[in-house]
């Protein structure tokens, strides 16, 4: 079939169920080979093909309303819906975005990018249905792995409470983006293997209603065979038990089985979970072999092979250079543990993992709770390392001040994918944490101008012991500068003059101090002599190193790849004002007031202005100004 003829799902109405598994191969091989190129969520993708494919045949988008939860795997949602002729460009500037996004299309009813949000969402949608006298169907899709974060289980229990007409599919691949963990996962691992507890429901209520009728009597004993039956069919009844009436588990390759399960659930007037099995990566062999999350997300592969087109950087990754110098100093430190919600791949903890299993602890996709975790930890004196991603510690805020720096526990948190993170756009964009966490009593703050500081500022964090610190590092790897062989401490609240100057200075960190030397190395060219101060810690200031460039009447230029609502530019200037440096000049470059959509980094870096060019622009005025006044 021509995909890229599609222009709506209602085409999918008459289509015979060979028709449909014809479609389903023209879809994987579209994704194979367009994601080969572009890269992107490969493996959630090929594993719902047909079941997004029957979902748009039994309801009318978007009309009824379908639900991703994550979003990762929406594609052949998007394909269905119009959009296949848009995937040359999928999470490229401009281009398709890899998630939902309601600008791009009507059926795109939610936009999400972190996971567990699409109950809740469902729930609104529902009463808002009910409130407005409307009649559609509430579809929220949601993985095995979203199901175990806090707020998937809080919406669950709603939806129960208030009976609400949804069909909540369960997509169980028994993956996330790593394999799943906890208590839930194994409720569903008993579910898989108990078959189909409602077909084998209905038999017996055939059976029972064939013999003859004794009065009420052997109509409540027949009402109590079938409770019986139910609880030792399918092991705890979870989701019966929170009010949902459970179909499955269904093949989510098999249309026949799909459809009249979908069918089946339609007619209920209360909430229902329809539990789908499927395969993370169908139909194609890399993928589907994957144990480990490889395939959930990649760059751009060989279609013919598998074999991923790594860059030719030989520095190491940010991720793998923080955690291997943590599993170094667990060595020698037996009161270092690691934790991770559910990216064990991502922060590169496999080795640390495969090292000191009993002290590596991945809690599943739930922030919260391995924050306040660590926090417990930290009390018995134990040194946890919180490796969590800058976009899903948002998802923590409350238990990173409630529990971790009110008690003033020694955590370190490793804030990895800090700044702009590019082709997942603006849900992952780590711009927000320097923001809404420079304001927090007892936190120390920081981030390495390269991976060699990057180790020594690791073991400073794991040396500190006066309460809670945080790292920021970015997406991707190092500047391949040479490492040092044995670590050492750097003075907490120290920065560091990389270049000295009279006209003008620049206060800056972490990914933009390369950005800085560049400007200051063409100022000077120009005449302008310019201070370049690598601020490694953004909290607590280097108060002596910023009251003597302030003191020397030289004007300021704070960059920071992080918002400038609350950031560190602000921080300086609030500084400056509190230690009486009322006519300071201090200008700032940074993340403007918006969202900032998917593409490549250095796109975005110049569609905001925030570039060397504009960083000389902006010191050349300075120093003009200094000039006149003097």
């Amino acid at each position: 079939m021509d995909l890229l003829s599609i222009k709506d799902p209602s085409f999918l109405k008459n289509l015979s169920i060979k028709e449909l598994e014809s479609l389903s191969k023209d879809i994987r091989h579209f994704l194979i080979e367009k994601l080969s190129k572009t890269g992107g969520h490969i493996g959630p993708n090929l594993g719902v093909v047909e079941l997004t494919i029957a979902l748009h045949k039994c309801f009318n988008s978007p009309t009824d309303k379908i639900l991703w939860d994550v979003g990762h795997q929406s594609y052949v949602h998007k394909i269905l819906t119009g959009r296949a002729c848009q995937f040359d460009t999928l999470r490229k500037y401009k281009g398709l975005c890899g998630f939902p996004k309601m600008i791009e299309s009507e059926h795109d009813v939610w936009e999400t990018g972190h996971s567990s949000t699409s109950l809740s969402a469902a729930m609104g949608m529902a009463v808002a249905r009910n409130l407005k006298g409307e009649k559609s169907h509430i579809v929220p899709v949601i993985g095995d792995g979203a199901l175990t974060g806090g707020m998937a289980l809080e919406a669950l229990n709603h939806i129960g409470h208030e009976k609400e007409k949804m069909i909540v599919i369960l997509n169980d691949n028994e993956m996330s983006i790593a394999p799943n963990v906890g208590a839930i996962h194994n409720v569903l691992g008993r579910l898989r293997t108990a078959g189909k507890y409602n077909k084998a429901k209905d038999e017996l209520e055939m059976i029972i209603k064939k013999i003859p009728a004794f009065g009420n009597q052997l109509a409540g004993t027949a009402e109590r065979i079938k409770d019986t039956f139910k609880y030792m069919l399918v092991p705890g009844m979870f989701f019966e038990e929170l009010g949902f009436t459970y179909l499955g588990p269904v093949d989510g390759h098999n249309y026949e089985d799909l459809l009249e399960n979908l069918a089946y659930a339609k007619k209920y007037d209360g909430p229902v979970l329809l539990h789908v099995l499927t395969k993370k990566g169908k139909g194609y062999r890399p993928a589907e072999n994957d144990k480990i999350g490889a395939w959930h997300g990649t760059g751009p592969y060989k279609t013919e092979t598998g074999d991923f087109v790594k860059s030719k950087t030989t520095a190491p990754a940010w991720s793998s250079l923080v955690s291997e110098t943590v599993r170094r100093i667990a060595r020698e430190d037996k009161r270092v543990v690691a934790i991770t919600p559910a990216m064990p791949v991502g922060s590169k903890l496999e080795g640390f993992a495969k090292e000191f299993p009993d002290r590596m602890f991945d809690v599943g996709i739930a922030e919260q709770h391995a924050a306040t975790f660590a926090a417990g930890l930290a009390t018995q004196e134990m040194k946890p390392f919180l490796a969590i991603y800058s976009t899903f510690l948002q998802r923590a805020y409350d238990q990173v001040i409630h529990d971790i720096c009110r008690q003033n526990l020694n955590v370190f948190i490793g804030i990895d994918r800090a700044g702009l993170v590019g082709a997942d756009g603006e849900t992952h964009q780590g711009v927000f944490d320097i923001a809404f966490l420079r304001s927090l009593p007892n936190l120390v703050l920081m981030m390495p101008k390269d991976e060699n500081e990057g180790q020594h500022l690791v073991y400073t964090a794991m040396k500190y012991d006066d309460g809670p610190i945080a790292m920021r590092y970015p997406r991707g790897n190092g500047l391949g500068v040479a490492m040092d062989e044995k670590l050492h401490e750097i003075p907490i609240g120290s920065w560091d003059v990389l270049r000295e100057g009279e006209d003008a200075a620049i206060l800056t960190f972490g990914t933009t101090i390369p950005m800085a030397l560049e400007a200051a190395e063409a100022l000077e060219k120009q005449g302008t002599s310019v201070k370049v101060i690598n601020c490694r810690f953004l909290k607590p200031l280097d108060i002596k190193m910023l009251k003597e460039i302030i003191g020397s009447d030289m004007p300021i230029l704070t960059i920071e790849e992080a918002v400038l609502q609350g950031g560190f530019g602000s921080f300086i200037m609030e500084s400056a004002n509190d230690l009486g440096f009322h006519g300071a000049r201090i200008e700032r470059i940074g993340i403007p007031d918006k969202f900032i959509e998917h593409g490549n980094v250095d796109e975005l870096l110049k569609e905001i202005d925030l570039t060397a060019e504009a960083v000389i622009a902006k010191v050349s005025k300075l120093a003009r100004q200094k000039e006149k006044r003097a």
